[in-house]
């Protein structure tokens, strides 16, 4: 019979042991996700923005989102002329914390300063492609919606 009761008792307390480890893991935080949104197709704008936003609201915030644009897509960052809709959502994205890359040669060959662009663009001066790298390079995820 003590040995039913000492078996009980190394299970009760492994138990104990197990649920106190699933209660730490489940208040831990989660690690700040890091992803490079890449676009480059101007039908595509409105849907990398709502993916951008659905990121943000499905991490609550809990990452780090770099937006790089080059080729076509570039021009619907135009400030004359935008939409009200891009450009709301580009201003609340950037409020969020988006940081936004635009391909230096694509303003280059589009004649397109920063200055023409909404505010919160910085240049990738080597370009967006280059500029995509080294974001992987730095841990950032890849994504092409």
């Amino acid at each position: 019979m003590r040995r039913r009761e000492m078996f009980r008792a190394v299970l009760a307390g492994t138990g104990t042991l197990l649920g106190l480890g699933a209660v730490q893991a489940a208040t831990i935080k989660p690690a700040r996700q890091k992803v490079a949104y890449h676009l480059s197709d101007v039908e595509k704008v409105n849907f990398v923005l709502g993916n951008i936003k659905n990121h943000y609201d499905g991490t609550g915030g809990n990452v780090d989102i770099a937006l790089v644009v080059h080729g076509p897509a570039l021009a619907a960052f135009k400030s004359k002329g935008i939409s009200a809709a891009i450009s709301g959502r580009f201003a609340g994205l950037v409020r969020q914390g988006l940081e936004s890359h635009a391909c230096a040669n694509t303003m280059q060959g589009m004649d397109i300063s920063l200055a023409d662009l909404l505010a919160g663009f910085h240049a990738a001066d080597k370009g967006g492609v280059v500029k995509l790298t080294e974001l992987q390079g730095q841990g950032y995820a890849y994504l092409r919606p």
